[in-house]
């Protein structure tokens, strides 16, 4: 696991510039575990189970946390031994058959003991995927898949509350910027229900969830869903008729959809609100659709 800043001062990215990545990371949670297996994370790791104070014993206190997140993640139980030295990145984790789990902490834990839970979050979400066999290539690819799966699965608003600012230091535990977090946290929230904003002790990590969540919530309100807003459905019409006179022409990159021709007639391609797998329904007017991977129903107007 890498900083997103040196974790004294050091820049922190902003924004959403690997927000495709992040789509295709639960797109591929949502293959490799099924809808049903991502229900089966319905309930966020509570704060209490990761709640660490500076009169607690170091190594029993890191291994109590990291505990708490193996069985939240559904791991094997096994032993969790946690160690600590000087090292360059936030942790790194020992990915082998087990029966134990080796994890590593950078020093600096030992008096950042309120970001030792983030930081265990990221590094147990790295064996669940390695024991999934869900992996993609490449470490950047790699990190913001884990970064992803560890807050869509319940864990990762430790990582966003590790984000911290003030006018003389800043600290950012993670691959992707505060407001990635934020969108994601907010996806899960949409389909949990939650609220993990409750949750924060950082303001900037509140700042950050509401930004993620106005880009999450613009998701749900694009065409030919029917909660587009009026300019969306003006462009959406006008490229419609575009496509019914001219088949086949290259789809337009600033737009979410698409239309395919075919014999049964004219077919728009969107991406699902929820998982980001492509939905491609009948251009016919109103509609209800089922997104085929994680069944969520879709209210249309194509």
């Amino acid at each position: 696991m890498s900083d997103g800043s040196d974790g004294d001062g050091g820049p922190v990215a902003h924004g959403f510039p690997h927000l495709d990545a992040v789509r295709s990371a639960i797109t591929a949670l949502y293959r490799r575990i099924s809808p049903d297996g991502v229900h089966a994370y319905d309930t966020s790791l509570v704060p209490a189970d990761a709640a660490f104070s500076d009169v607690d014993d170091l190594h029993l206190g890191a291994q109590r946390v990291a505990g708490a997140l193996v069985r939240h993640l559904r791991l094997p139980q096994a032993r969790v031994v946690v160690g600590f030295r000087r090292m360059e990145h936030a942790a790194s984790v020992e990915l082998t058959a087990g029966p134990e789990y080796f994890i590593e902490l950078n020093d600096r834990f030992r008096t950042h003991r309120r970001d030792i839970g983030a930081a265990l979050a990221h590094e147990i979400t790295h064996v669940l995927l390695h024991r999934l066999g869900l992996e993609l290539p490449g470490t950047r690819d790699n990190e913001i898949l884990t970064d992803t799966v560890t807050a869509y699965l319940g864990a990762g608003w430790l990582l966003l509350d590790a984000f911290r600012q003030d006018a003389v230091s800043s600290q950012k535990l993670g691959y992707l910027t505060p407001e990635e977090f934020g969108y994601v946290l907010a996806k899960r929230a949409l389909v949990f229900g939650e609220d993990p904003s409750v949750w924060f002790t950082s303001p900037q990590a509140y700042t950050a969830y509401t930004r993620g969540r106005a880009e999450a919530l613009r998701d749900l309100q694009r065409p030919p869903l029917t909660a587009a807003g009026w300019a969306g459905r003006r462009r959406y019409a006008k490229d419609r008729r575009h496509a019914g006179g001219n088949p086949g022409t290259a789809p337009d990159p600033s737009v979410p959809y698409s239309f395919e021709g075919g014999p049964e007639g004219l077919r728009v391609c969107f991406p699902c609100p929820t998982c980001h797998q492509r939905v491609r329904v009948p251009v016919r007017g109103r509609t209800r659709a089922r997104c085929g991977l994680c069944r969520t129903v879709l209210e249309c107007d194509t």
